[in-house]
């Protein structure tokens, strides 16, 4: 039996559905956001960048569900998001006031950081058209009913943005179960997101009543402590990663109160220096932990959306049948490979993930 219960492609237009605010990163390359006199313009977003790669690494048939405002700013966004190949047609767009008064496009600030100087974002995101999303603005009966979708991923970071959109989760949420779409959650825990309204305490009252209607968690040490609020004895909080024991031992408690998912995950890493993590993920299902080859010492050139890449390289095993074995190795090679190209999204091919799990090493490929 699979692990999840996964749709006829032929029934479904989507193979994943994606919800979720989608940003324009504004890169200053090797330098800082404070002396910058030129930026690389990227676009990124926690929930969007699985989608993303789904559709631009995978070949997968992929959506984007959000809103944008109508302006100059928003169809740059649509530009760069088009590129990538996800469907918009469900993309909300949002008129704009003349000045970005009542909505507007998120700013991303971020610079990649290098050995002793972590890498460093500054959000400008307030009021956005995303965050301005409620419950009814989205026909779920059309993207999950009559269109079909055999995934849909969102996560913490959209729940976070304002007090609407939680329940526009929890609708998606509801309405995709209906459906028999599976359903995956990045936690991604961010306290800038939660300390304006209600903190840790909000998160984890957020975050429980989605955790019931979830199939695959995903997640750091610190997501499910400041998200769910499991407390796992032992863990040493001066270490920047989570091993792989204690990582049992959390799942083994949060499994407990929430038999409902099917499959939970983390990614691994250690933080040497801004530019060099040694990296690993582990994967339960189905009554079993699996835990990706370790790379010691990897080379970082951009870090921003390797969580991201891990969970795309995941679900995309899922969806092509393979193990949960092979699918944490998936998602893990990708997560590596998304980290050697600058920018929050994949840059990686098929072959290129699969030569990564292979460990051909980086010999030049002619």
């Amino acid at each position: 039996m699979p692990v999840l219960d996964l749709k006829d492609p032929a029934d479904c237009r989507w193979d994943c559905v994606a919800l979720g605010e989608v940003m324009i990163r504004l890169d200053p390359g090797a330098g800082r956001v404070r002396t910058a006199r030129q930026f690389q313009v990227w676009e990124g977003g926690g929930e969007y960048n699985v989608a993303r790669a789904l559709r631009r690494c995978f070949g997968l048939r992929a959506a984007l569900v959000t809103a944008i405002v109508d302006n100059e700013v928003g169809h740059l966004l649509e530009d760069l998001i088009l590129t990538g190949g996800v469907d918009m047609s469900h993309v909300r767009w949002v008129p704009f006031d003349g000045i970005g008064r009542s909505a507007r496009v998120g700013l991303n600030f971020t610079e990649k950081g290098f050995g002793v100087r972590p890498a460093l974002g500054c959000s400008d995101r307030a009021n956005s058209a995303a965050a301005q999303l409620r419950t009814g603005d989205i026909d779920w009966g059309d993207v999950f009913g009559r269109q079909g979708a055999r995934w849909f991923h969102t996560g913490g970071i959209f729940a976070a943005l304002s007090e609407t959109t939680p329940d526009v989760v929890l609708e998606a949420l509801s309405a995709a179960r209906r459906d028999g779409v599976v359903v995956s959650y990045d936690l991604n825990y961010r306290p800038s997101l939660w300390d304006s309204h209600g903190g840790s305490e909000r998160a984890i009252e957020v975050n429980r009543a989605i955790a019931p209607l979830v199939d695959v968690m995903l997640g750091n040490e610190e997501d499910f402590t400041a998200a769910l609020g499991f407390e796992v004895p032992g863990v040493d909080r001066s270490l920047s990663r989570l091993d792989p024991a204690a990582f049992r031992a959390m799942i083994s408690a949060v499994r407990q109160e929430f038999p409902n998912l099917k499959v939970v995950a983390t990614t691994l890493r250690e933080a040497t220096t801004a530019s060099r993590n040694d990296w690993s993920a582990v994967l339960y299902a189905d009554g079993e932990f699996h835990e990706a080859r370790r790379r010691e010492h990897m080379e970082i050139y951009d870090r921003v959306g390797g969580g991201d890449s891990f969970a795309s390289g995941m679900v995309y095993a899922f969806m092509a049948g393979k193990s949960p074995a092979e699918a944490v190795e998936y998602g893990a090679a990708h997560g590596a490979l998304a980290m050697t190209t600058p920018g929050d999204v994949s840059m990686a091919t098929l072959a290129e993930v699969e030569r990564a799990i292979a460990a051909e090493g980086a010999r030049v490929i002619r």
